[in-house]
């Protein structure tokens, strides 16, 4: 299985809160995630200790330049911020070199995998809803 992971512990609260549903990762990372691929969701560096947040599933794999991100790609990101500066700031600190306008990003936006949730379950035994 892939694993999506995130070095920061200020993303777990926020993965864990269903607030981050998005990745952007610099450059194009099309070739190593794709559409409907279940990942797993981690928290920690490289050679040590990692936290599995949850299980997931891609929904959408989506490279462009980062004048392109739009405010939505980039809350989905960090619900702290819209505008493609603050990305860009950020990015910077993450991949510790220049980031600029036109550098190549990988939007992943990722929903979580949830064991049972009622509301699938009900509908599919035709309670409290229509049915298909």
């Amino acid at each position: 299985m892939q694993v999506l992971n995130f070095y920061s512990t200020i993303f777990a609260d926020q993965l864990k809160r269903g607030r981050k549903t998005a990745t952007i990762r610099l450059g194009d990372k099309s070739h190593k995630y794709k559409k409907n691929q279940a990942v797993l969701v981690t928290i920690g560096y490289q050679h040590s200790p990692r936290e599995k947040i949850f299980d997931a599933v891609i929904d959408q794999v989506e490279v462009k330049r980062v004048r392109d991100l739009s405010p939505r790609d980039i809350e989905h990101d960090n619900p702290e911020f819209r505008r493609v500066e603050e990305m860009i700031h950020f990015l910077e600190q993450i991949y510790g070199k220049s980031v600029t306008l036109d550098d190549l990003v990988t939007v992943v936006r990722f929903s979580q995998i949830i064991d049972n949730p009622p509301t699938v379950t009900e509908r599919l035994r035709g309670i409290g809803g229509a049915q298909n």
